[in-house]
């Protein structure tokens, strides 16, 4: 018998709603007030989030952010920063004893990212696992789709898909940046570098790294469209069924309120990690 999970999808919003609502998925689970969950959303404006223990000063251009309208939030989980604009992003949790649940980050990964493969499958785009060399694992790029990790998704060995885990409260959260396309120009806009001569040389090298889906297919690709083929890509690939989550308006006022008091803060998104290690335990 298939698995039963529930199913929301929670359209546009601000940077600050979206992470507060995947914590707050952590903690609906971790109370036992849902099970199993997958969320599909997207971004209403251009957003940078940036990874848990990623530093901003002399990273993040802050005036370039401002320029393109771009907001900025720091996500529970690790990882490098990646610029949310057109593309589909899911988000899914489950409790860290789940018997489906691997107890390693890769083995999960692999498991988990099988929804992601089905999807892709689902719009004809030959994606594949990475499997990352240990040399290249340890190589440093402050921005997500310069360079795969384990078991995220590829074609011809260009970055298709980025994925990001964290354990909290015993639950597992892990989610993902499906880019429809990509603004190469804002993105690189956003970081500092030593010279413009560098920003321009990785602008340049960036396209051997990394691939969209618009540019591999020769259809336009939306967001309406990438929710059935992914929904139907999670359901195949973990083998679950899905159904529709309900949230109260209770529910969404905390979603809001945690969005206010941690992830619109300066001390959660930008200050070092002791500081922001208390704005965490208080959120």
């Amino acid at each position: 018998m298939r698995r039963q999970w529930a199913f929301i999808d929670t359209g546009f919003n601000d940077a600050a709603i979206n992470m507060a609502f995947d914590e707050c998925l952590i903690n609906w689970q971790s109370e036992g007030k849902i099970p199993p969950t997958l969320r599909f959303y997207g971004w209403k404006e251009p957003s940078l989030s940036i990874g848990y223990f990623q530093k901003v000063e002399k990273k993040i251009d802050f005036e370039a952010l401002q320029n393109h309208n771009c907001q900025f939030v720091r996500r529970l989980t690790g990882g490098s920063a990646v610029l949310h604009d057109n593309e589909l992003t899911y988000s899914l949790v489950i409790s860290e004893n789940d018997p489906d649940i691997p107890l390693t980050v890769q083995e999960a990964y692999y498991v988990l990212s099988k929804g992601v493969l089905e999807g892709y499958k689902n719009l004809g785009i030959p994606a594949e696992y990475a499997i990352v060399e240990k040399r290249a694992d340890k190589e440093r790029t402050p921005i997500c789709f310069e360079k795969p990790a384990f078991y995220e998704m590829v074609v011809d060995g260009k970055k298709l898909s980025g994925n990001a885990q964290t354990r909290k409260k015993g639950v597992l959260l892990q989610h993902g940046s499906l880019p429809i396309s990509m603004d190469t120009t804002m993105l690189f806009d956003l970081f500092q570098f030593p010279s413009e001569k560098m920003r321009e040389r990785k602008r340049t090298s960036f396209s051997k790294k990394a691939i969209t889906m618009d540019q591999l297919t020769t259809k336009k690709h939306n967001y309406e469209t990438l929710t059935k083929a992914f929904e139907d890509g999670f359901k195949r690939g973990l083998d679950i069924e899905l159904h529709p989550l309900e949230l109260s308006k209770d529910d969404w006022d905390e979603v809001k309120a945690l969005a206010k008091a941690k992830y619109e803060s300066d001390a959660w998104n930008i200050n070092q990690n002791k500081e922001r290690a208390i704005v965490d335990k208080t959120g």
